[in-house]
Order: C-alpha cells, then sequence, then structure tokens
C-alpha cells in the first residue's frame, strides 16, 4: 500500500513537503520507534535502582517518535507567509510547531543526560534547563513571524545556546573531573558530540524557517538527520558508556525509600536479635553461676 498520508490530510500551505518527504519522516520514525523499544528492553534487564538514563532516553524516544508520526502523517504544521523568495506573491510555508513540542521535552531531557553524570550543582542545572526552554520557544516564536523581527527572536536563541555551551564545556566539565577520569572522559566526548550536533540546528532554521531558501522536503531530512544522531544514536551511546561506569558515585539510584526502609527494617531486626542475643547470654551466665553455687552448698 502507498503512502496516503498527503491525500489523508491535505496540505494547507503554499510551500510543504510532498510524499517524498512524508516517505522519509516515516523512515525517521521508524528508527525513533524501534530505538525506544530496544532501549526499554534494555532497561527491563536492569535493576531498579540503574534505570535512570534509560528511563530519560526513553522519554526523548516516546516523544520524538510521536513527532514524527504528526509530521509523516502531514499533521502538527501551520502556514506562515514567507519573508524571503515568495514573500511578493503572498506565499506561505508550512511551519511544523510539532517539532518545537518535541524539542521542548526531548532537548532538556538530552541535556539531563548529559549533566547527571557529572555533580553538577542543582543551581546550574536549572539554569541549564530555563535558557534551554529559551532557545526552543524563541525559535518557535522567530518562525511563526512573517517579517523580519523573526532573526530578534533567532539571535534570542542563539544567546542562550552559547550559554548552553558554556555550561557543558566549562563548569560540568570540571565537576565530572571530580567523579574521576572516567567519568571526565565519558561526559567530555559526549558532551562535544552534543554540542557539534546542537550548532547545525541553527543553520537548519535559518535556511528553512528563518529565510525559505531550502524546500521543505529538504527540511525534513537536514532536521531528519540531526535528530537521528542527536537521540537514536546519542543515546544509545552515552548510555552504553555510563553504564560501564560505578553507578553509586552518581548517588542517582532510584527507590531510595524503599531501600531505606528495607535498610532500617534490617537494622532494626539486627538490633532485636543482639538484643534477644544478649540476654540469652545473660540468662545462661546467670543459670549456670546459680548451678555452680548450688553445687559447692552441697
Amino acid at each position: 500500500m502507498g503512502n496516503d498520508a498527503l491525500k489523508a490530510n491535505p496540505p494547507n500551505s503554499d510551500v510543504t513537503i510532498n510524499t517524498k518527504g512524508s516517505d522519509w519522516l516515516w523512515a525517521v520514525f521508524a528508527v525513533m520507534l524501534l530505538t525506544d523499544f530496544l532501549m526499554m528492553a534494555w532497561m527491563f534487564t536492569l535493576p531498579k535502582g540503574r534505570r535512570t538514563f534509560h528511563h530519560l532516553s526513553i522519554f526523548i524516544l516516546t516523544t520524538a517518535s510521536i513527532a514524527y508520526f504528526s509530521m509523516a502523517s502531514n499533521l502538527g504544521g501551520t502556514p506562515v507567509r514567507v519573508e524571503f523568495n515568495g514573500n511578493e506573491q503572498g506565499l506561505t510555508r508550512a511551519i511544523w510547531y510539532v517539532r518545537y513540542i518535541d524539542w521542548v521535552i526531548t532537548t532538556p531531557a538530552l541535556l539531563l543526560e548529559l549533566v547527571l553524570a557529572t555533580g553538577l550543582p542543582l543551581s546550574d542545572i536549572f539554569a541549564l534547563m530555563f535558557f534551554d526552554e529559551v532557545m526552543i520557544i524563541t525559535g518557535l516564536v522567530g518562525a511563526l513571524v512573517a517579517s523580519s523581527y523573526k532573526w530578534g527572536y533567532f539571535a534570542f536563541g542563539c544567546a542562550a545556546l552559547i550559554y548552553i555551551w558554556v555550561i557543558l564545556l566549562g563548569p560540568a566539565l570540571k565537576s565530572s573531573a571530580a567523579l574521576g577520569p572516567e567519568f571526565r572522559k565519558a561526559y567530555m566526548l559526549s558532551a562535544i558530540y552534543l554540542s557539534f550536533i546542537w550548532t547545525l540546528y541553527p543553520i537548519a532554521w535559518g535556511l528553512a524557517d528563518g529565510a525559505n531558501i531550502i524546500s521543505p522536503d529538504s527540511e525534513m531530512i537536514f532536521y531528519g538527520i540531526l535528530d537521528l544522531l542527536a537521540k537514536p544514536v546519542f543515546t544509545l551511546w552515552h548510555v552504553y558508556q555510563i553504564s560501564r561506569l560505578d553507578y553509586t558515585k552518581m548517588q542517582l539510584q532510584s527507590g531510595k525509600f524503599s531501600e531505606g526502609a528495607a535498610m532500617i527494617r534490617e537494622n532494626e531486626l539486627h538490633s532485636v536479635n543482639n538484643s534477644a542475643l544478649k540476654n540469652a547470654r545473660a540468662d545462661a551466665t546467670a543459670t549456670g553461676r546459680f548451678s555452680e553455687a548450688t553445687a559447692r552448698e552441697v
């Protein structure tokens, strides 16, 4: 059966994807979903206290799968009048807001995957999360603006990205070294890789949502390759690296309450047993002394 997505969901913009673009999006969706299932299967082979990074990866891949299902179905886009290359004809281009919804969820999760293995202070983590959301939201607002003012939002987003780079390649790298050289190496490789991939997203935005230079199909190929590298490839590689490290140093075990309660209960039972043992010994000693005294009297 052929791809009938554009027939079932007709385009609402002059400049939008065609069937080949939809086919590509279905392929990316399949990779996202398959990797999601693989991560779930891997997670269930681990004890509950070692699943933090797998859970984050599942959040990322599940969200991305839904977003690509929407775009492949030609859903989740809205028409916006282009600023260049068709402005004089009043053409509209599809702006895929579902992609930005995806990024609002997945990019903070990607950052958490990185920094939770560094011991970075919570204040720096909160700042990273805030500026990450600034980067995504300004990108969405800028894409929805038809005039040249969109580039102001683009500048705000790029400034937020620079702040993220400063934290990832500065304090976070230094903090990871405190956990040990193996943590520093694993973090540094992942941070450099993700930072480089994220450098290419503003370029894609400028060529597509910003200046309307590349076609929507080319846009989908550009973003699709970046998302595959930043999500399935990155999560599998990073989680594999983390799985080889001493997990206890990160103090991320889930189920701390139940584990702590079990330890408390075990300690209480140990104390009770010790008390009973001491009482038994005292009774035995007293009994022995009594028997000895009785024997002497006789």
